[in-house]
């Protein structure tokens, strides 16, 4: 009897702790998605999609990472997208036009993508300008720089030396997916286990009342928003790597899909809430739907309402299901 009665007590608690995590839903929801997409198309689990779902995830999630770390701030950047974009242009700029070395190129790209961010996050700090309206007008800025270096034509004959970080596999793993988990680890480290991690999310939960407590607030804001545009720029250089030319098109599809991923995955849009790994989860429900519409042979102008309303169908599942387990493991 007693022990049947320690583990009736005890399941509810084990439930309880596993509830209480907030990226359960989002798990939930990754592993029904990823076995219904296993059941329904033959294709899915074939090494070479999977090899093909990791690749694409790669550049989104670094994407991703970015604006799940300013989002926990409770900032959001609309031109990372075009970040990653201007620094890929410039970087084949540099290395075809310029000649210089891939690995001067891509420091180079890296360091200009840090300034693009860092400029975004200074705007911010000086003008008091809320973050979505400021940087709106630096993704024309940006996008029209783009058109104006490469008049709309993409730039090709990039080396094939870098074009191992874009197409190379390590241990039958994509390289640029081996990227994002060394980023999405080192980002976890930042969150969680630093004192500027702990800073961001009193940021985010209340900016004022974390001045009072003597954190340097405007520095804060500053640093995450150059990585983030490091970051981004990463993103860039490893598609033009993959592409091996550098297009004007590079980044246009980073702007709502990372949001949308970090939304899914657990992140708040006002700030304080949620972790890069949570964005990360979310990044894979959305590219594995992706993946699925196209196996299907789903007409494109069909994708983006389906992509539209299976998010709408995993934030909800999200909610209910802490909603109502947190009240059983209560």
């Amino acid at each position: 009897m007693s022990t049947d009665k320690t583990t009736q007590t005890r399941a509810p608690s084990a439930l309880a702790i596993l509830v209480r995590n907030p990226l359960a839903g989002v798990f939930v929801a990754l592993v029904v998605i990823f076995a219904i997409s296993a059941l329904v198309s033959p294709y899915f689990l074939s090494g070479y999609n999977m090899s093909v779902i990791a690749r694409g995830l790669a550049f989104v999630g670094l994407v991703t990472i970015a604006q799940s770390s300013l989002m926990i701030l409770g900032e959001l950047d609309l031109s990372l997208g075009t970040i990653g974009g201007l620094c890929g242009v410039v970087s084949g700029m540099l290395m075809v036009q310029a000649g210089l070395p891939w690995g001067m190129a891509l420091v180079l790209a890296l360091a200009l993508g840090m300034a693009l961010g860092f400029l975004n996050g200074f705007l911010v700090t000086t003008l008091g300008l809320h973050s979505l309206v400021l940087t709106i007008g630096t993704a024309g800025i940006y996008g029209g720089a783009i058109l104006v270096l490469t008049k709309g034509v993409a730039i090709t004959g990039i080396p094939q030396g870098i074009q191992f970080l874009g197409r190379g596999d390590v241990f039958g793993l994509p390289v640029p997916f081996l990227i994002m988990l060394v980023v999405l680890v080192i980002a976890l480290f930042l969150t969680m286990k630093t004192s500027m991690g702990r800073y961001m999310y009193a940021i985010g939960n209340n900016a004022a009342a974390a001045r009072m407590l003597g954190i340097r607030v405007d520095r804060i804001r500053i640093l995450v928003f150059t990585f983030a545009g490091m970051l981004s720029a990463l993103a860039g250089l490893l598609m033009v790597a993959r592409l091996g030319t550098a297009q004007p098109s590079i980044g246009q599809t980073w702007v709502l899909a990372p949001i949308a991923a970090a939304v899914i995955g657990g992140v708040a849009t006002t700030g304080g809430v949620g972790s890069p790994l949570g964005a990360i989860f979310g990044a894979c429900i959305i590219a594995i739907i992706e993946n699925i519409i196209v196996l299907f042979g789903v007409s494109p102008y069909w994708q983006g309402v389906v992509s539209g309303a299976i998010v709408v169908i995993a934030i909800s599942f999200d909610a209910i299901s802490r909603r109502y387990l947190r009240r059983d493991g209560a």
